[in-house]
């Protein structure tokens, strides 16, 4: 079992969250700052933080959804789910295959592969930098994807708090935990599979109620985007945030918490 950290009264409603890609439990912890009535788990995802990788398989897209299955059964049963950017991707997978919660929360969900989203040329530039970075040898390649510059890059390119204070302490954040993945092949297969898809291949077979949390200024998944992928959940709400990004979680944990309360608090979707 990895590791996973725990928030709040052990008797209140359970509820697993998901971080995204490079990340850990550290990047949820603003929202779980702001949410009480709720017993919250949040592991790290194999291969990232804490956690050590898949003890076999790939660290692909059915990987990490089947690992959520068995984590959410066997650590909190009957638990609402949360996915953030890449864990989103994941949760909507998890419960489209089978996995049995009441509710799901999406954060800034990634609504389709970026290889063929309208940011396709950037993404397809980041793939190429990824797949120099497999060629170079191991100590090399994993020195430049845990760089601090590569991390300032992604960080400067997702943040959108006019905040200097905010700004800068996003970027700390993304300097202490964003090279924190166990290895090169860990990264290469999450990463890929990060880009290959997205939430809207599962979720015509989600048929619980589903909360939406999108973003006006998400460079990827823009609101247009946000509201056709809404559209394909058969009971779906989406709502939303204006004047934030992709880095919601940490620019407006606040408001997301707050949405996400109402939400498992029986406010279904309209």
């Amino acid at each position: 079992m990895v590791p996973y950290r725990t928030y709040g009264d052990v008797t209140a409603p359970p509820l697993v969250m998901l971080h995204g890609l490079r990340g850990d439990h550290h990047g949820l912890e603003p929202i779980v700052a702001h949410l009480s009535g709720f017993h919250v788990v949040v592991p790290d995802l194999p291969g990232f933080g804490e956690a050590p990788p898949l003890t076999s398989g790939t660290h692909d897209l059915a990987g990490y959804a089947a690992w959520t299955s068995r984590f959410v059964r066997t650590v909190a049963p009957g638990a609402a789910l949360l996915g953030h950017s890449f864990g989103s991707i994941v949760a909507a997978a998890a419960v489209a295959d089978g996995l049995a919660v009441p509710r799901l929360v999406l954060v800034t969900p990634v609504a389709g592969s970026a290889l063929a989203g309208p940011r396709q040329v950037m993404t397809k530039a980041t793939v190429l930098v990824h797949r120099l970075c497999a060629a170079l040898p191991e100590r090399l390649g994993s020195a430049v994807l845990r760089s601090r510059l590569f991390t300032r890059v992604a960080s400067v390119a997702m943040v959108k708090t006019p905040d200097r204070e905010l700004r800068r302490w996003i970027h700390a954040e993304h300097d202490r935990y964003f090279g924190g993945f166990a290895d090169r092949r860990v990264l290469m297969e999450a990463f890929g599979a990060s880009v290959s898809h997205g939430v809207d291949e599962s979720a015509a077979r989600i048929l619980i109620p589903t909360l939406l949390i999108g973003t006006e200024l998400d460079d990827i998944t823009a609101p247009a985007e946000q509201r056709r992928l809404a559209a394909v959940f058969p009971d779906a709400r989406l709502e939303v945030l204006d004047g934030t990004g992709h880095l919601v979680h940490y620019e407006r944990p606040d408001a997301v918490a707050a949405l996400i309360t109402a939400f498992l608090s029986g406010e279904g979707p309209a």
